[in-house]
């Protein structure tokens, strides 16, 4: 008869622990779900503000640009002016001079981008901590 009444005992707190095991899985990953859900919201959130506002400035340096450029062409063709090719070389001058200058811009813009990366960085440290303790806790080796 008692090994009745602790084979009962004990399939209910395996059962029991099974749940809490479950239950405590189960608010693990809904809190990393949640954590990243909030900071992707705080990101387009930032996003949705300048999103227009980038537009716009992109439209009136747009505009500046093709004004600017087109004052610098002229100066140059002036430097030129009893050759009959000035505009030719005028023209290629500014294209050399704007070509360096957004090489170099793409190039740091590129670096930049490199070193913040694209993803939630906090979320994805967290979640490599969490990979690390889930697997030191079941003793797998890291």
């Amino acid at each position: 008869m008692n090994e009745t009444r602790y084979s009962e005992n004990h399939v209910r707190s395996l059962a029991a622990i099974i749940a809490e095991l479950k239950d405590e899985i189960k608010d693990f990953v809904q809190t990393r779900v949640e954590m990243f859900k909030s900071e992707l919201r705080e990101t387009l959130d930032a996003w949705k503000t300048a999103v227009p506002l980038a537009a716009i400035a992109v439209l009136l340096l747009a505009t500046a640009y093709l004004l600017l450029t087109i004052a610098v062409v002229m100066l140059i063709a002036v430097a030129f002016w009893d050759n009959p090719y000035r505009w030719f070389l005028a023209f290629l001058v500014v294209g050399a001079l704007w070509s360096i200058g957004g090489g170099i811009l793409g190039w740091l813009a590129l670096r930049e981008f490199r070193s913040k990366g694209l993803f939630p960085r906090k979320t994805i440290e967290v979640l490599k901590a969490d990979k690390i303790w889930i697997q030191s806790e079941a003793g797998d080796p890291v």
